[in-house]
């Protein structure tokens, strides 16, 4: 019988953290899952550690896949091109599946499969029970993920996603001596044809790193600003609150002086909106080159 939900971890020599991911997943009583790694050039032998894994006879099945470092988002690329499962979660390698998930996932779905959803959206709890940021406002059923934070949502939260319409989705780009593009491009575009179904419970256990993605911010910005301006690009195209089109319209302008864009106001989805920012936006990436620097 097919699975059910791919799991799937990108990780960059994290072989010191996976092992919580994986006895987390070995708890869950509900197997109807696959393990697919994507090793995003890692040279602290998770290759080894995965291996040995593979030949312990887990009842759920693991997959394992090198390739170069290309950063998060191109790991996600290469995981939406090889999941062959109806539903598809990312469980981050220094994170850990929530006791239940899968059962939960399973059970849920079962029930609004056939609603046209695009997926499911959970909870993240810290290793002290937590909820991160806020839960689910009470009667919310279904939401788009940025409705959520739109309507004063906070705090990273679990998203499992249909497949198909991930694959429906254009994959992130790739800019050439760059490694960021934010994952949340492609939830924003689903956001546009799809809602989710909320499932008020804790998917995962998230033990943020000191050397994970979402530190050091000032040095992704300046290393990284093709991949911010496709971001902000997004952002204000199919963004609608006030407050959150003047941030991004400022580090658009930012992000495209730092890539060295020419035109870039001209082709905004706002051009006039960007255009009067422009002045913050200087300042900005002023700022940026100070404080990007090793």
């Amino acid at each position: 019988m097919n699975k059910l939900l791919t799991v799937f971890t990108p990780t960059y020599n994290r072989a010191h953290t996976l092992p919580v991911l994986y006895e987390s997943l070995k708890a869950q009583e509900d197997t109807d899952f696959i393990w697919l790694i994507i090793d995003d050039g890692s040279s602290d032998g998770t290759e080894e550690l995965v291996r040995n894994w593979m030949k312990e006879g887990n009842p759920f099945e693991i997959r394992y896949v090198y390739k170069e470092n290309g950063g998060m988002h191109t790991a996600h690329n290469t995981a939406y091109e090889m999941i062959d499962t109806e539903l598809n979660v990312c469980i981050d390698s220094d994170d850990a599946l929530a006791p239940g998930a899968v059962r939960l996932i399973r059970e849920t779905w079962d029930k609004v499969c056939g609603r046209g959803y695009a997926g499911i959206i959970g909870l993240d709890a810290d290793t002290n029970g937590r909820i991160i940021g806020k839960g689910f406002p009470e009667g919310l059923s279904e939401t788009t993920l940025s409705g959520y934070y739109e309507n004063g949502g906070a705090g990273d939260k679990k998203l499992v996603y249909r497949t198909d319409v991930m694959r429906e989705m254009p994959p992130y780009p790739v800019f050439a001596g760059e490694k960021y593009v934010g994952l949340n491009t492609k939830y924003t575009l689903c956001d546009q044809e799809y809602q989710l179904y909320v499932l008020p419970a804790v998917l995962c256990i998230v033990d943020y790193q000191a050397d994970g993605s979402s530190a050091a911010m000032w040095k992704q910005y300046l290393r990284n600003p093709n991949g911010f301006a496709y971001l902000r690009r997004i952002d204000l195209t199919y963004r609608k609150s006030a407050k959150v089109l003047l941030k991004t319209a400022i580090h658009y302008d930012a992000s495209c002086l730092l890539a060295g864009k020419n035109g870039f106001l001209a082709d905004s989805p706002r051009p006039l909106l960007t255009a009067l920012l422009l002045p913050l936006g200087c300042l900005l990436a002023a700022v940026t080159r100070v404080k990007g620097k090793d």
